[in-house]
């Protein structure tokens, strides 16, 4: 039997062969069609990477915002004013006290105590 014997040279001049010829058609596709097709499965990961890093992004910036609003909570109830004596006062007209006793319990003056009792007295 006659066999065919294939020497090392030879093969290495085949993967040579093999390997212009590939080089050759990817530089005319990239000639023709300015770029390369990428496969759609590495599409598919940026996307799934993206969409990762995304979300990661959503949850620190909705933890961000979810301090933000706890610290003004804090800050109003910190800086909400304290009722004044002349709030004090319309409060206590409206529940029908009289002149006399807001204008002691507010410190506020008898006149001024009148004036909201006219203003405000009677009740709701």
């Amino acid at each position: 039997m006659n066999s065919i014997v294939i020497t090392w040279r030879e093969l290495l001049v085949v993967v040579a062969l093999i390997l212009a010829v590939y080089i050759a058609e990817m530089l005319l596709m990239l000639r023709a069609g300015g770029e390369l097709r990428k496969p759609r499965w590495l599409g598919m990961l940026r996307e799934k990477k993206l969409e990762f890093e995304l979300r990661a992004e959503i949850e620190t910036l909705q933890q961000r915002v979810a301090a933000l609003e706890s610290k003004l909570g804090h800050i109003e109830e910190e800086s909400a004013p304290a009722e004044t004596p002349y709030q004090r006062a319309i409060h206590l007209a409206r529940q029908g006290r009289g002149a006399a006793q807001i204008a002691e319990n507010c410190g506020i003056s008898r006149g001024e105590a009148e004036l909201i009792v006219s203003m405000h007295g009677g009740g709701e």
